[in-house]
């Protein structure tokens, strides 16, 4: 059984940066790929970024390219979500998940586990 604890969410100014973190337990972590997902009030659920087994591949969603970084470090068993430049509509509930599976993919269905989530609220 995998479980997927995250952290960092917050209160933040738009234009600041937050990181959040995921700590991925109960099995092999290199194993899988990694994504990072969100759902504000009211929407559906959407991708972030992806990130596969070795960390070399990342993938993001056009809302978020060039303002956040997926990265990975497989010694510590952690998703990291480096968010910079934050907006107004960045404002969600982030969710991090687990594929088991070296290949990332842009839609939850593909996803085994998932986080209990982090709030991130952006105010002007």
């Amino acid at each position: 059984q995998v479980q997927l604890v995250e952290s960092g969410g917050g209160l933040v100014q738009a234009g600041g940066s937050l990181r959040l973190s995921c700590v991925v337990s109960g099995r092999t972590f290199s194993n899988y790929a990694m994504g990072w997902f969100r759902q504000a009030p009211g929407k559906e659920r959407e991708f972030v970024a992806a990130i596969g087994w070795t960390g070399r591949y990342t993938y993001y969603a056009d809302s978020v390219k060039g303002r956040f970084t997926i990265s990975r470090d497989n010694a510590k068993n952690t998703v990291y979500l480096q968010m910079n430049s934050l907006k107004l509509e960045d404002t969600a509930v982030y969710y991090c998940a687990a594929r088991n599976s070296p290949y990332y993919s842009d839609s939850g269905r593909e996803y085994d586990c998932w986080g209990q989530g982090t709030q991130v609220t952006v105010s002007s």
